[in-house]
């Protein structure tokens, strides 16, 4: 399989701060592969929160996301009851999509980079969807805050 490498962004928006917790362990004592993506998870639903938002419903009452694909490139491993902050930044905006750029960090030292691919979907319709702009507008209120 190709190797993929992803780069870090200029800025990052949002900030989750997270302790390692034995959960979150793989079988090696150190951060899964699997919870990677499950904190990446929860700081990205954390960002919707933030906004006044779920990923259900991106501010017009019907739309929401889906989630196309993630990559992980993982750079150093983490351990038991580090601090670690999932810093994430939305961006590579199209007319039904966008990506979620987040980087995972213990201080300085990143653990981990991600991409999520992500795709607008009309829950009632059941049919991808425009990105609303009411989410745009609250995301660039958000990010021009910090």
């Amino acid at each position: 399989m190709a190797r993929v490498k992803l780069v870090e962004q200029a800025e990052y928006a949002f900030h989750y701060p997270v302790t390692i917790e034995p959960q979150h362990l793989s079988t090696g004592s150190h951060l899964g592969a699997d919870n990677i993506i499950l904190l990446a998870s929860a700081a990205r639903a954390d960002v919707f929160d933030s906004m006044g938002l779920t990923q259900a419903d991106l501010g017009d009452g019907v739309t929401g996301i889906i989630i196309t694909e993630i990559t992980v490139n993982y750079k150093a491993e983490g351990f038991l009851h580090d601090e670690i902050v999932i810093d994430t930044h939305f961006g590579a905006f199209t007319r039904h999509g966008f990506t979620a750029f987040q980087r995972i960090r213990r201080g300085e030292k990143v653990l981990a980079i991600a991409e999520t691919g992500i795709v607008t979907f009309d829950y009632r319709s059941k049919k991808i969807a425009p990105v609303p702009e009411r989410f745009l507008r609250t995301l660039a209120e958000h990010q021009s805050n910090t």
